[in-house]
């Protein structure tokens, strides 16, 4: 639990101030091109919408991971080198576990031989490889862009897919997302980044851990691609009476629906055209465009 041994203390944390030539300050200025593109691709922005297929999200659990499985072995590796302990928080922090709870309820218990890596995950996974066993001060980079992430707007993640794939109220599923040994995530986030920049870096090293976290932006980005591709080849699924609700293009008959079988008006039991009037109200438009602006807000750190 915070705090941990060795810690700053909560005053030290409560007047905890940065400076330009800080570590988290400059990666916060020098990856913001890459987050907001990242924020704004389609697999996010549909994710954030709700609009996320049950198979996608397992495939997507899958790329997890085999990315936190390298990156928390190479961190294994490496917490006694001095580039790298201060951040080692393997209690607070570590995912693979909860990962693999998760691979379970989704895949059953002979999961292992269900998955395998993707193509973009590979690419991922090779690329923390690299880096833990041959540069292993730029983890620093895939460290804090993942976890400070996953304290972040993944939380927000995490209450969009519980809802939109109608998972257990027991969080079966979204055990990823849960981290039960940080009770203020806050004050971890703080403690984290100043651990960070008390790393004794050159300007140089400082520069590389930023490229890399570009790089790790890349990455990531080319896995929501890949995801996103795979989710467009699939069917859609059916929604609550095991039926796909009319998405308002084609052939309104082939609608669910469809008035004639409903014996009302054209239409007029549609929950498309329903929804597609109640958008069309001002406050309505109001509340929904206020509510994706605070979504994608809470959210931006997750998509490192």
């Amino acid at each position: 639990m915070v705090p941990v041994p060795g810690s700053l203390s909560s005053a030290e944390l409560s007047c905890f101030t940065c400076s330009p030539t800080d570590l988290s300050e400059l990666l916060k200025k020098g990856t913001k091109e890459s987050h907001d593109r990242a924020t704004n691709t389609q697999f996010v922005k549909d994710f954030l919408k709700g609009r996320i297929k049950k198979e996608v999200f397992k495939l997507a659990t899958v790329a997890l991971y085999f990315t936190y499985s390298a990156l928390e072995e190479e961190m294994d590796h490496n917490k006694d080198n001095p580039v790298f302990a201060p951040l080692y928080f393997p209690l607070e922090l570590h995912r693979r576990e909860a990962l693999v709870k998760d691979m379970e309820y989704f895949y059953g218990e002979d999961w292992k031989e269900k998955i395998q890596c993707s193509e973009a995950t590979q690419q991922y996974v090779d690329r923390i490889r690299h880096v833990g066993q041959h540069e292993p001060e730029l983890l620093v980079a895939h460290a804090y862009t993942r976890y400070m992430g996953d304290l972040s707007g993944g939380q927000v993640l995490k209450k969009v897919a519980q809802r939109a794939l109608k998972l257990p109220p027991t969080e079966e599923g979204i055990q990823f997302y849960m981290f039960e040994n940080i009770s203020n995530a806050q004050q971890f986030k703080q403690l984290y980044r100043a651990r960070m920049n008390a790393l004794d870096l050159d300007k140089n090293t400082k520069e590389r851990i930023v490229e890399e976290a570009n790089r790790a932006f890349k990455l990531n980005m080319q896995v929501f691609d890949e995801l996103e591709k795979t989710g467009l080849s699939l069917a859609d699924e059916a929604q609550d009476g095991g039926v796909p609700v009319h998405d308002g293009k084609g052939d309104i008959r082939k609608c669910p629906f469809y008035a004639d079988k409903l014996g009302g008006t054209a239409g007029a039991g549609c929950p498309y055209h329903t929804a597609m009037s109640l958008a069309k109200q001002p406050l309505v438009q109001l509340i929904l465009a206020a509510w994706v602006a605070l979504a994608a807000g809470a959210a931006a750190w997750y998509v490192m």
